[in-house]
């Protein structure tokens, strides 16, 4: 009797063990999902500026809604449940108002209307771009993200105030979202427009967020809004933690290349971000990637490269709400173990040596360089009274080229107006100083570093860029109450291009 006992407690204990392990597989695909990006060769109307028929219209962009049907094929056979294609990937860019006008459609609001396009056609005129999109999520049984402009009629107002244009219409650049069965979701109108003609900043500041049964809830934003507070910061400060990134981004070295900026938000807010580009050689646009705060699944082109599209499918995590933290104190995004630098507290006493600065144009800002000769070393560099300092160490001492740390503080005013501070170590561009702050692609030298900065703001976006645009994920990033932030880095697999923390001064970009 007692070796029976003994034996139905071992099966009990084997099927207690197998029954949690098939409990914890069976929640662990609760806890991820499939996401798809799609970086679209765009296939432009050769002459944007001259109106168009909207039969011309639909017939120019049938071209790449064709396109989008066979890749949104392809990700539903690798498990995609959420399916995100680039900002005017269906109709391309550089139209005048008038232009445009062929491509318009007007689209209801999901927050006030349920309206499944595919099923439904008949209830919206001259929405045939809208029902195509939504039967392409329906048939594929995934959820869908696009990117088309919009027409909304306004009331025309004699008052100073009112925001409604002469011609009595908005022209929105929008995101539109469809359930998996076709039904329209959401809508957003772009906040902060770079250079377009064809369209109207929103008369107010759009919040939207979806929601999913897999991944619970996605916020929408568009290219340029990724450098300002609305809405970006405003959905992660409301918590959401899948955010949705069309663009159609230019990329300029060597601090906002597209994938490099795209990881550095992701790992700054900690945040998934489904990020996605166009592919168009000309115009430099390539790039996108879908990052979570310890991964990237990324793709970005190089000369000589086919232009061609690409999907990028990847399994993510879910990330939770985060949790309301009682205090203060230190938060560390990720951590890593020592690698045998001095990176303690008492580092600061005494203080680096002071090295001689030179002063450099980056990205059309002024930084404060200091050179890095040294085979390794602790150096401090100034702009005003904002400061960053790097310890690093070369792991080849014979390295040929010619780096140095830089800090900014203030206005950029170039493309754009909004309010900087800035640390970044970068590979010059020649062997001469002046060359410090120039485009590079390529490097050889690896270094082992620490680089921290005492900002005023919380919100710093961190990056690697290392040769041949290859992004590497920081070891550890450690963000103080006190507004010090440090990024810390060893083994590097490739040359270093640009380690940088770019930290957004919003609350003082309209002084």
């Amino acid at each position: 009797m007692a070796h029976r006992k003994e034996m139905r407690e071992k099966m009990l204990l084997v099927i207690t063990v197998f029954a949690s392990i098939y409990l914890v597989s069976v929640f662990a695909v609760d806890t991820s999902y499939v996401a798809a990006v799609y970086e679209h060769k765009v296939i432009l109307n050769p002459d944007p500026h001259t109106p168009v028929s909207r039969h011309d219209a639909l017939q120019h962009m049938k071209k790449n809604l064709d396109i989008y049907e066979e890749q949104a094929a392809r990700a539903a056979q690798q498990g995609a449940q959420i399916l995100v294609f680039p900002e005017d990937g269906i109709h391309g860019f550089n139209f005048t108002r008038s232009s445009i006008v062929g491509y318009l459609e007007t689209i209801p609001n999901p927050q006030e209307e349920s309206w499944n396009p595919c099923t439904e056609p008949e209830r919206h005129n001259n929405t045939e771009v809208l029902q195509r999109l939504s039967c392409m999520a329906r048939r594929n049984n995934l959820y869908l993200v696009a990117n088309m402009p919009d027409l909304q009629p306004c009331p025309l107002k004699t008052s100073p105030s009112s925001t409604c244009p002469p011609d009595g219409r908005w022209q929105f650049n929008t995101n539109v979202a469809f359930r998996s069965d076709g039904l329209l979701i959401a809508r957003y109108h772009k906040q902060n427009l770079f250079f377009e003609q064809s369209f109207d900043t929103p008369p107010e500041v759009e919040v939207i967020t979806f929601d999913t049964p897999f991944a619970g809830k996605f916020g929408l934003f568009i290219c340029f809004d990724i450098l300002f507070h609305d809405p970006a910061v405003v959905l992660v400060e409301m918590g959401v933690r899948q955010l949705i990134f069309p663009t159609a981004w230019m990329n300029q070295l060597p601090l906002l290349d597209s994938i490099q900026f795209q990881q550095a938000f992701s790992l700054g807010a900690n945040v998934t971000l489904l990020a996605v580009n166009i592919r168009n050689d000309r115009l430099i646009m390539t790039g996108s990637g879908i990052y979570t705060p310890f991964s990237a699944t990324y793709h970005h082109a190089r000369k000589g490269d086919p232009e061609e599209g690409r999907l990028l499918v990847a399994r993510v995590p879910v990330l939770e709400p985060p949790e309301v933290e009682a205090g203060g104190g230190e938060s560390t995004i990720s951590v890593a173990t020592d690698s045998g630098y001095c990176y303690q507290d008492n580092c600061d006493d005494p203080p680096p040596p002071s090295y001689p600065t030179f002063i450099s144009s980056m990205m059309y800002d002024t930084f404060t360089f200091v050179l890095l000769n040294e085979t390794q070393g602790d150096v401090k560099v100034c702009n005003g009274t904002f400061c960053c300092r790097l310890q690093y160490r070369w792991l080849l001492q014979d390295h040929k080229e010619l780096y140095a740390v830089g800090a900014f503080a203030g206005i950029h005013t170039v493309n754009g107006r909004y309010a900087l501070q800035v640390c970044a170590v970068v590979r010059c561009g020649g062997l001469d100083q002046s060359s410090c702050g120039q485009e590079v692609e390529e490097a050889e030298s690896k270094m082992d570093f620490l680089l921290e900065g005492n900002f005023e703001t919380k919100y710093v976006y961190p990056s690697i860029l290392t040769s041949r645009l290859v992004l590497e994920q920081p070891e550890s990033l450690q963000k103080a109450p006190d507004g010090r932030v440090t990024i810390k880095h060893s083994n590097t697999k490739g040359g270093l291009v640009t380690a940088c923390l770019y930290g957004r001064m919003y609350h003082l970009d309209n002084e």
